[in-house]
Parts: C-alpha cells; structure tokens; sequence
C-alpha cells in the first residue's frame, strides 16, 4: 500500500472513487456471523470497512477481526454504496497492515459513555484528542483564527513575531514569570504590548501578532491559564479607541460567521448552533454600567469584577446582546500606556465583553513621550527602566492604539465550554506542567 494515495473520511466520494487507501485508528469491531464491521478514525470522522469471511479467507478474517481497538491500520479496498452506513459507503478490503498496534488495556475509552475525569483526560491527552468531539472544538477554533487571521490582512495588518523573553514586563507587578537569562534577571512576556507599540513607530503601520504569553496568576478557576495565546493588534493614524472597537467587531465577526458557515459538521458534532452576535455591539461607558449593577444591587467600585460581568452580561441578554463593549474604564484601573481623557478621572479604553465575560481588553495609547513618562512615574515605574521603549516615542509616534485578546477564552465562550483548558491541546495552569 501506498500511504501518499490515503484518503481521509470526509474526502471520499462514492461517486467517483471505486477503490481508495484509508489508515487511521480501529475505533471498534463488530462481528455478525461471517461479517465483521470495523470503524476506523480519522480527523475526518469514522468510515467503515466490510470485512467478509468468506472473501477474505478464515485466517485473514480472524487476523483482521483480532487487531486491538485503538491500534493504527491502514486498508486499502473497494468503494461500495451503502444506504445502511451512516457515510453512505463502505470499504471492502482488498489489502490492509497494522501499521502500530495498541496497548490493553486502554488508559481511558475514548467513545466509551462512561465519563472521565477532566484530570485524567489531561493526564492522556493523547488519548482524549482522538474523540470526535475534542477533534471538532480544535477544528472550529483553526477556523476562527483563519478568519481572523484573513479579516486583519485584508485591513492591511502585517503578522510579525516579538520576543518572548523580556528585561521588564508591559505591566510589572507579581504574574511574570521570572527566569535567569545568562546570569541576568528576565521574563516571560505577559503580552507583546510594549513592542507592539514600538512597531508604530516604524512605518509597519498595523501589525497584529498570534503567539504564546503567560501569566503567572495564582488563580485557580476554569477561565484561567498560566500560558496562554494572546490575539494582539495594534495600528496606527487612529481618529479614537471607536477606530479600534470598529476592527475588533469585525474581527469576531468573521470569526463567528466562519465557525457558523464552515463548521456545521463539527457543531452537530458538539450539539451546537451558534448565533452570529448581533451588530453593531453596544458600546457602554463605565459608569453607566456600574449605574445599572446598582440598580440590581451589585456594588462595583473601580472595575467589574467577575460577579458584575455575569450580571451585566445577563442585562445586556435581556436586551439581546450577546457581545458588548464597556468603555472609559477609571485612568487608575488601566496600565501606564493608556491615554487619559484630560480633565476626568476616565481613559481612553475598553473591555470587550462576550455572554458575560471579558475577552478583550484595548484603548487609545499614549502616543506623546512625556505624558507618556508622567503617567509612568503615577503608577510607581521608573522611566529609565523602559528606555528601549521610550526611545521609539521620541523620534516621530503616531496616535495609535490596539487590544489584547485572549485566544481560548474567545472559543470558550463562542462554544459554550465549562473550562478553558478544553481549548488548548496541552494547558498549561498553576498545577500542571505535564504533559
């Protein structure tokens, strides 16, 4: 058997293929007198092949039917019409190879009902990533971040790369992740914010970046991740933050459409049907938020806490808002590179808020150096420790601004999943760093 002539699941046709090569993993067997049924799997889904007894021969048929469940198998055969098999088709084989055989027992089912702890698939995540619908939350996030990745480029967005080890931290404080760099002090970038901004300086205009960041956050709860993946973007000659909510509504736009669109087979898959978030987002200045929290008995103070997001989330329902920004957050609750609105105790910036939850946070910067160096020297930072930075804004800065939003968050909500780590095939939190 040729495996480069292999077809998966999803890419047979019983119309035109008479005979085709398929390998993937023997998910079951089933033996009805002198036929035997076996499932094979693919990221495709399942197909079936027919084996006959007496076509095959008794010792072929017994060898055939004796392969344990999970082992890898390729079988080469015959195209045949079927109006009893799910796919419509079936595989009478002509040829076939174990191509890796599997262990007994297994380390836990993988279409078994019994239920798995969440520990226990993590720990044989291997093993759980072959279940069809773990294999349909991946799929449907690739086809989220493709669209994202295409709405950006067509608005003249450049991908770039920033490092990931850094002298100082966009934002200080205790969630880095410190580490010895050749004898000297360094850290795992929190974000790419500081180089992001950087880049407006450069002429490159509108870059966005998808890669890795951590957070060393004690926090021990189903939204959280110590590494996670950060959509980031940042662009330049903006009027307002308006010019930045308007790319990120867009932005999740396509991104919802495409897992809607392109994705029916891994939603029905999930039980799903998505609902595209109705345009244009509300957009709701802070106070006003805080005013209506009130008005349902939650006391807020300088920011919402998880509690008032879930409960404004629940007002903005009842209003038929799925997706939501809130804006002009106090100037003390944002980072140093947020611009101020002068004369209030308000800024330029903004949280984009889905089903309850915050995914995005963004905002106008402070693009004038020495205003810039003020609001440092507000937040106890010392400027000389940023020079790298601060140097880009001496030599011609743009007014530019941008949002950081966190990838599995996004698709957690999107799908309605419990936990995030559901999200990202090896997570990473506070308790594990294996596998």
């Amino acid at each position: 058997m040729n495996l480069r002539d292999r077809k998966r699941s999803d890419e047979i046709d019983p119309e035109t293929d008479t005979e085709v090569t398929v390998a993937g993993w023997v998910q079951t067997i089933r033996k009805k007198g002198k036929i035997a049924f076996i499932l094979i799997r693919d990221r495709g889904g399942v197909v079936q092949v027919t084996a006959l007894k007496n076509e095959m021969g008794e010792d072929e048929y017994n060898r055939l039917t004796k392969v344990q469940r999970e082992s890898v198998i390729a079988v080469r055969g015959k195209v045949q019409k079927s109006e009893y098999v799910k796919r419509g088709f079936e595989i009478l084989p002509v040829e076939w190879a174990v191509l890796n055989g599997a262990d007994a027992p297994l380390p836990m089912g993988v279409i078994d009902k019994v239920n798995v702890e969440l520990d226990t698939r993590l720990d044989n995540r291997f093993m759980d990533l072959r279940r069809e619908e773990i294999i349909s939350v991946f799929a449907l996030k690739s086809l989220m971040l493709s669209a994202i990745r295409k709405n950006l480029e067509t608005k003249g967005f450049l991908e770039v790369q920033t490092p990931k080890i850094l002298k100082a931290g966009a934002e200080g404080g205790a969630t880095l992740f410190k580490l010895d760099y050749f004898g000297e002090d360094a850290y795992l970038a929190q974000s790419p914010q500081l180089f992001k901004q950087m880049l407006m300086s450069t002429g490159l205009e509108r870059v966005y970046e998808i890669a890795p960041a951590f957070r060393a956050e004690l926090s021990d709860t189903t939204r959280h991740l110590s590494e996670f993946t950060s959509l980031d973007f940042e662009m330049s000659f903006i009027d307002s933050q308006d010019d930045v909510m308007d790319a990120v509504e867009e932005m999740l736009d396509a991104a919802m459409k495409a897992a809607v669109e392109r994705g029916q087979y891994q939603l029905k898959i999930l039980g799903l049907e998505l609902e595209v978030p109705k345009r244009p987002y509300l957009r709701i200045r802070f106070e006003d938020a805080r005013a209506m929290l009130e008005e349902r008995g939650k006391k807020v103070e300088s920011d919402l806490d998880t509690e008032g997001e879930k409960i404004l989330g629940d007002i903005m329902a009842e209003k038929g808002y799925d997706a939501y920004f809130v804006v002009e957050y106090p100037e003390e609750e944002k980072p140093f590179y947020i611009m101020e609105k002068e004369g209030t105790p308000w800024s330029y910036s903004f949280d984009l808020e889905f089903k309850g939850q915050e995914l995005a946070s963004g905002g106008q910067r402070e693009h004038r150096p020495d205003v810039l160096e003020g609001r440092m020297r507000k937040k106890g930072l010392d400027p000389a420790d940023f020079e790298f930075y601060l140097k880009a804004f001496r030599y011609g800065m743009p007014p530019h601004g941008g949002v950081g939003i966190g990838v599995e968050r996004l698709v957690q909500k999107a799908l309605g999943l419990e936990n995030v780590r559901e999200t990202t095939v090896f997570p990473r939190d506070r308790f594990r760093l294996v596998p």
